[in-house]
């Protein structure tokens, strides 16, 4: 059985940094992507970046993009979203999620399969 487990969440001031994990077990995961999104109180989930399990491009929602970097480390089930630069507006549960997305339904949540149970990032003074 596919788990997904986030970590790394917290309080950060803005303009600091945070760095999210995502740890995959139950399965083999190649050919398949990994995409991270969010949900803040009140707004619907939302994409924030994704990539292929086994290298390729990068995804990123405009909003993020130059802060945020999704990284996956060698051959460790494991995937992170490093957010720099953290604005309050980026307070939201991150979850992240694995699936087979096309390149054009990257940015989709209902073509990820497994999601994780999210992590909360709180970004205030």
């Amino acid at each position: 059985q596919v788990q997904l487990t986030e970590s790394g969440g917290g309080l950060a001031q803005p303009g600091g940094s945070l760095r999210l994990s995502c740890t995959a077990s139950g399965g083999t995961f190649s050919g398949y992507s990994v995409g991270w999104f969010r949900q803040a109180p009140g707004k619907e989930r939302e994409f924030v970046s994704a990539r292929r399990w086994n290298g390729g491009n990068t995804y990123y929602a405009d909003s993020v993009k130059g802060r945020f970097s999704i990284v996956k480390a060698g051959s460790n089930s494991a995937v992170y979203l490093q957010m720099n630069n953290l604005q309050s507006e980026d307070t939201a549960v991150y979850y992240c999620a694995v699936g087979r997305p096309i390149t054009s339904t990257m940015s989709t949540g209902s073509a990820y399969y497994y999601w994780g149970q999210g992590t909360q990032v709180t970004v205030s003074a």
